[in-house]
């Protein structure tokens, strides 16, 4: 049986060694020369140019051919460069989904990719889902169940929603799926608010969003 006084002496000699780990660690960071810890990062010159690339999308059925600093964005590359401001910068950092377009049919937030790792491929935008002065019928569904209020989110809603029943369709499942041995389940409303969770909109015309979209996915081919 173990006495009060090992348990004390035990406990001091533990504090004894997280208060020299403590101190070794700090000596360790603040102690040693720079090459000893930093030896195998690149030696990076703020001064050095970063040379411009070349790199050709595909957007909205027009071939687009750009000069491009390799950092910019696809979104940035979309609306700084390319004039298509529909496609929103929400948070920029791909949390709210404003910023969602079709790539090669694939939805994705366009803040989170760089233009030059998609040279080549197929864009599609808000601007490019109409047919002349035909609206697409998300768009239409969208104005006629008033799914939007400020509408600072509906270009990527209507993107990610067109790419969701894409998705649906070719037999993706998602967490609300019941059966997974259905090609194409029915949209219900719960599995519409689970896949489009990704996209926010801050005035909360969700009811709405859920409406245009169910109607849509009955209602097309």
């Amino acid at each position: 049986m173990t006495d009060e006084s090992s348990i004390t002496h035990l406990t001091v000699k533990r504090r004894q060694v997280l208060e020299t780990g403590a101190v070794a660690g700090a000596l360790l960071l603040t102690g040693l020369p720079r090459a000893a810890y930093a030896r195998d990062l690149p030696d990076v010159r703020a001064d050095v140019p970063i040379e411009p690339v070349d790199v050709t999308l595909q957007v909205n059925g027009q071939l687009q051919q750009m000069h491009l600093d390799p950092r910019t964005t696809l979104l940035d590359a979309l609306r700084e460069h390319l004039a298509l401001t529909g496609t929103k910068k929400g948070c920029d950092h791909g949390q709210c989904g404003a910023c969602t377009v079709l790539l090669d049919g694939r939805r994705i937030n366009s803040c989170l990719t760089l233009a030059v790792m998609h040279d080549g491929q197929t864009i599609t935008t808000i601007e490019g889902l109409a047919e002349g002065d035909a609206l697409h019928p998300m768009q239409a569904a969208f104005v006629e169940h008033d799914g939007f209020q400020c509408g600072y989110c509906t270009s990527g809603q209507i993107c990610s929603a067109v790419g969701m029943i894409a998705e649906s369709r070719a037999g993706m499942p998602s967490y609300e799926t019941e059966d997974l041995a259905v090609a194409h389940p029915k949209l219900s409303e719960p599995e519409i608010r689970e896949r489009m969770s990704g996209n926010i909109c801050r005035c909360g015309a969700y009811p709405n969003i859920v409406a245009a979209i169910r109607q849509v996915a009955e209602t097309t081919t």
